[in-house]
C-alpha cells in the first residue's frame, strides 16, 4: 500500500497548520530561566513603582514590613529580621530582584522568606491557597519597578 506524496502531505496538513496556531499563539513573556533563575519580565506591562510601594508597605498583600524595614517614615513596626529593602536591593539588578522575589530559598535553603510566586514544592500550605501564588506576576513586576527605583534614588 503506496502513498503517494500528495496524499501524506493532506494528511498532514493539519497538524503542521495546528502547530503553527499554536507557536503563534504563544505567551509573549513567559517565564525565561537563566541558570534557574527567572530573569525575563513576568508581563507584557511594565512595573508600577507607585503600585510597589504600596505593595511593600502594605500589611494585607506583600507583608514585606514584618521583616523588612526601609525608607518609610510614615509606617511603624518595621521588621529588623531581615536586611533594610534599601540597602540590600541596592546593588541588584531588576532581574535580580525578580528572581529574589520569586523564589527566595534558591538564594538561601534556609529562608523564611516567601516565595511569592511559587506554587510547588511548598510547606504547610493551606488547602484554601495551594496552587495560588501570593503575589500575580504584574504585583512582581510593580514591586520589581519599585525596589529598581529606590535603588536609582538610593545611589543619588
Amino acid at each position: 500500500m503506496a502513498m503517494s506524496l500528495s496524499s501524506m502531505g493532506i494528511r498532514y496538513a493539519p497538524i503542521v497548520l495546528l502547530l503553527a496556531i499554536l507557536s503563534s499563539i504563544a505567551p509573549a513573556h513567559s517565564q525565561v530561566l537563566d541558570q534557574g533563575l527567572q530573569v525575563e519580565p513576568l508581563t507584557a506591562s511594565p512595573g508600577d513603582p507607585v503600585r510597589g510601594r504600596a505593595i511593600v508597605v502594605s500589611r494585607q498583600t506583600g507583608l514585606c514590613l514584618l521583616c523588612h524595614n526601609g525608607p518609610f517614615p510614615e509606617e511603624r513596626f518595621q521588621g529588623n529580621l531581615a536586611p533594610d529593602l534599601g540597602v540590600s536591593s541596592a546593588n541588584l539588578s531588576a532581574a535580580q530582584l525578580r528572581a529574589r522575589i520569586v523564589d527566595p530559598s534558591r538564594f538561601n535553603s534556609g529562608t523564611i522568606m516567601p516565595a511569592y510566586y511559587k506554587t510547588e514544592k511548598l510547606n504547610r500550605v493551606a488547602p484554601k491557597w495551594l496552587g495560588q501564588t501570593i503575589l500575580s506576576a504584574q504585583e512582581i513586576e510593580d514591586v520589581v519597578a519599585f525596589l529598581v527605583n529606590l535603588n536609582q534614588t538610593h545611589l543619588q
